[in-house]
């Protein structure tokens, strides 16, 4: 019996080592989405999709993988590239409701590629790449943050608003707290950007932050720019 179990163990112990490379785990995802008056008021400016410029609504940029340490996860498999036939389906509300504002102008598969390269091959454990794209268009739906900032009299008409309003309202409305990313207009102001929201690991549930992103500061107040 001794020898039979020392033969088994180092049989286990390799039939194992494959999920021990090849799976990627990760704590939560961050969820962005991005408001295109802002991306485009910028020196380097905007080009509108091949389908036309985009309605005056939060876009979506991302869903991204995340570590409670801060750090992050990209890139994890190289052997399953993005294949814009996995989401035919999936492509007209994608067109719409995640737009690439980047010049110059094209139909969006780019950026999606870019996403599920980048991002989505570190959720595979959980989705693969059609649902990795529902899921993240799901997610919008779930939580209408223009809605939200207008219903608190926040209104995308150049103005400018103090951070803690905006972040109240959407706290409010989700329950949790949002991260708010702000960029730069051509005169210096700093300006509504993105907005990050934290989801459970099943891309489903929109959860409070474990750590927030280290990037751009806003000042107190900031302006959010028509569309």
């Amino acid at each position: 019996m001794k020898t039979s179990r020392l033969i088994l163990i180092p049989l286990l112990v390799i039939q194992c080592l494959p999920v021990l490379c090849f799976s990627t785990d990760f704590d939560f995802f961050y969820f962005v989405q991005q408001w295109p008056g802002s991306y485009c008021d910028t020196k380097k400016s905007c080009c509108y999709p091949c389908t036309g410029k985009p309605r005056s609504d939060f876009g979506i940029h991302g869903l991204w993988p995340n570590y409670e340490d801060g750090s992050y996860p990209s890139n994890c498999d190289p052997q399953s590239p993005f294949d814009e036939s996995e989401i035919s389906d999936l492509t007209s509300r994608m067109q719409s409701e995640w737009p690439s504002l980047a010049c110059p102008s094209s139909n969006g598969s780019k950026f999606w590629g870019h996403e599920w390269n980048k991002h989505g091959t570190c959720s595979q454990s959980v989705l693969n790449q059609h649902d990795y794209f529902a899921a993240v268009l799901n997610l919008k739906n779930k939580v209408n943050l223009l809605q939200i900032l207008i219903s608190a009299g926040i209104i995308p008409n150049g103005q400018l608003y103090s951070i803690e309003s905006i972040k109240e309202a959407i706290r409010g409305a989700s329950g949790h707290s949002p991260w708010i990313e702000c960029n730069v207009d051509p005169c210096g102001n700093s300006q509504l950007y993105q907005i990050y929201q934290c989801v459970d690991t099943s891309a489903l549930t929109i959860i409070e932050c474990p750590v927030f992103p280290r990037g751009r500061g806003c000042d107190s107040k900031i302006e959010f720019p028509s569309f």
